[in-house]
């Protein structure tokens, strides 16, 4: 038997903290609770590690919160796939049950594709608050910033993907009424 690892409280305190948020982050990325849990727990090895310089630097939620995205993103990368929200998510399942229903052939064509290419902070914000439903304030908390600053990212990322999918602006709306 070994014995329990003597963890400094604050660790502790912060793993117990986190955990549930990162797992939930890795496995809509990965696909499998099980994957998910190998590359979280690499994550907080990673942040035990450095816990004393994590702490001297400030912005602990911000730098572990990078450590978790290289991870899971080296993750993909190494197997060459997407997210796996993009493929089989539950929001994907959804809207693809939604898009039958309504014959909407082209207004969810693309989206989790282009989700995925969106800069870091704006696909972190926006998988987070609309794929796995957290709200604005523990998002902010989690990632180090501002609610303003996470509505800022969810406004810019939404603006990227109506271009990038070619919707029709607000100017294009407000013409229509006139």
């Amino acid at each position: 038997m070994h014995a329990p690892l003597q963890l400094p409280l604050e660790f502790e305190a912060f793993y117990l903290g986190h955990q549930e948020f990162f797992h939930d982050y890795a496995e809509a990325q990965l696909g499998s609770r099980r994957v998910a849990e190998e590359a979280i727990h690499q994550a907080f090895r990673e942040i035990q590690a450095g816990w004393e310089q994590l702490l001297r630097e400030g912005n602990l939620e911000q730098r572990a919160w990078t450590v978790v995205r290289r991870i899971v993103g080296r993750r993909l990368e190494t197997e060459g796939r997407p997210p796996a929200f993009v493929i089989n998510g539950p929001i994907a399942l959804a809207l693809r049950a939604a898009r039958n229903k309504l014959k909407v052939m082209q207004s969810v064509s693309g989206l989790y594709e282009a989700i995925a290419e969106l800069p870091p902070r704006q696909f972190d914000v926006m998988v987070l608050r609309y794929i796995l439903g957290y709200p604005p304030a523990r998002i902010a908390w989690f990632m180090g910033l501002t609610e303003r600053t996470v509505d800022y990212h969810c406004r810019k990322a939404k603006e990227r993907l109506r271009v990038q999918l070619g919707y029709p602006g607000p100017e294009a709306k407000e013409g229509k009424g006139k």
